[in-house]
């Protein structure tokens, strides 16, 4: 078998994004592919895909070039990505060169020989030289381009390495992980107990240090973990739960390529790597007609973020769509709780919620109400979507309940069960107990609420002829036009 020279870390490198590896792990059978070769230079075979024809690809490994002719317009393609994850595995025979594979190659080689010639000689003419003896007759043929008057085409310069940065920032998150990793490790031999967990700087330093390592997602998560330190009687508990999701996320980031499908794509996102909006735009949508269930402003560090719930009326899956605003910016205000929206959603890769609104077909109806269900049922449907991405920390639903009281506890109830208000006594909740105890008057009601692991947050509430929106609302002395 073929000996690699690559590692998995390598072939992740090169891909343009954590969607590219995972379409290519079904690729990576030897079954899929024929006349499937290696040697010291390049990697190549043929894949059958979907077309009539199988797709020739192959992969100059020296040099780290690619060309398939997939229709693809990224660079290396999924079949690229594959034919390098079974070299890896040793999963290619090393044979000698086919005629079009050797053609290749010498190509690229008299390319790179003719630039590097074009770079000494434009070296070389920098410096002072003596003047040239006029050649005598006939002893040289004269170009074209060497005609008076006119002057040499100017080589193409040798083009920078596409992968550079990539690899770099694959590497600095690899890097990342790894201490994120032994941080983790002193936390747990010291002990909650330890008095640095107070300090905010304990914390803020190792999510600065996450941030230098293209790790945004989990140093967002370290800055909300500090607020849980001294908030409650047992925020042990919770601090603990939260370490050992970020042991979970830190360990899943550096092993992506052995993960299955779509999780791959859901840890790369839950660690901080970005997905460009013209990617997930371009992608295949869900249309459907589209309930915006609910809204929920929440400020993470220095950023407003606004979430809103949107539900398909005829697939009956989730969606989020988010907006982002720093200080005097705006939120987006044109997903309105209780409305219909008939359009398409792109969806980021991965198992989860987050999507894009892509073409709209119709103007917003309303009133709309998404389908309620008991607590009990709601509860089965979180706990589906957890079992998909554990590190989940908000996730809606819609239930039919009414606001009770026990002691100084509020919570929403039903006969199949209970669920407790987060934040219940803040400004902000009273305003929206008052609204929901004015409407409901005590009975049952269809409730969009957000879940987290210490309470539900109260979104909006449906009633037969409009929906009113109780959702934590930004400030409008730092956002504008929220």
């Amino acid at each position: 078998m073929g000996t690699s020279r690559w590692s998995i870390e390598q072939v992740e490198s090169v891909a343009p994004s954590a969607a590219a590896i995972t379409a290519a792990q079904p690729l990576a059978s030897p079954a899929r592919w024929t006349g499937l070769g290696a040697d010291d230079a390049a990697l190549w075979g043929s894949c059958q895909g979907s077309g009539s024809e199988p797709y020739d690809t192959m992969v100059d490994h020296q040099h780290v070039s690619f060309t398939c002719t997939c229709p693809s317009r990224k660079t290396p393609c999924k079949h690229g990505l594959a034919l390098l994850l079974l070299w890896v595995r040793d999963q290619v025979v090393d044979t000698p060169p086919p005629a079009h594979v050797s053609s290749w190659i010498n190509r690229r080689s008299a390319k790179r020989t003719a630039s590097s010639r074009s770079t000494d000689v434009g070296s070389a003419s920098s410096h002072s030289a003596p003047e040239a003896a006029p050649e005598a007759a006939g002893s040289e043929t004269v170009d074209a381009g060497d005609v008076i008057g006119e002057s040499k085409p100017t080589p193409p310069m040798p083009q920078p390495d596409r992968n550079t940065a990539r690899n770099d920032r694959v590497q600095r998150m690899h890097g990342g992980l790894t201490e994120l990793d032994r941080w983790l490790d002193d936390r747990i031999r010291t002990g909650l107990a330890d008095p640095s967990l107070a300090r905010y700087a304990t914390w803020d330093d190792l999510a600065a240090r996450l941030v230098d390592a293209q790790a945004g997602s989990l140093a967002n998560r370290i800055r909300r973990l500090a607020g849980l330190v001294g908030a409650s009687p047992g925020w042990h508990d919770d601090v603990l739960a939260e370490l050992g999701l970020l042991h979970l996320l830190s360990q899943a980031g550096r092993h992506l390529g052995s993960l299955p499908g779509p999780l791959a794509d859901a840890v790369a996102t839950a660690v901080g790597w970005q997905v460009k909006q013209a990617d997930v735009l371009a992608g295949v949508p869900d249309t459907d007609h589209w309930v915006v269930a609910g809204r929920s402003d929440v400020r993470e560090d220095r950023i407003e973020v606004r979430r809103h719930w949107l539900r398909g009326t005829s697939s009956g899956q989730w969606a989020l769509c988010l907006s982002f605003a720093a200080y005097q910016q705006s939120l987006d205000t044109s997903l309105r709780v209780g409305t219909s929206l008939h359009a398409d959603l792109h969806r980021y890769p991965g198992p989860a919620l987050r999507s894009l609104v892509g073409a709209r077909y119709a103007l917003p109806v309303d009133p709309v109400t998404p389908p309620s269900q008991t607590i009990a049922e709601g509860c089965n449907e979180v706990g589906s979507m957890l079992v998909a991405e554990p590190w989940l920390d908000r996730l809606p639903v819609t239930i039919r309940a009414r606001l009770a009281r026990s002691g100084e506890v509020w919570a929403l109830a039903d006969a199949t069960g209970s669920l407790p208000v987060l934040n219940a006594g803040t400004r902000q909740f009273d305003a929206g107990l008052a609204m929901l105890l004015a409407v409901s008057e005590g009975r049952e009601v269809d409730l969009t609420v957000e879940w987290t692991p210490h309470g539900v947050v109260p979104l909006s509430i449906h009633l037969p002829d409009r929906t009113i929106d109780v959702g934590p609302r930004a400030n409008t002395s730092f956002v504008s036009a929220a």
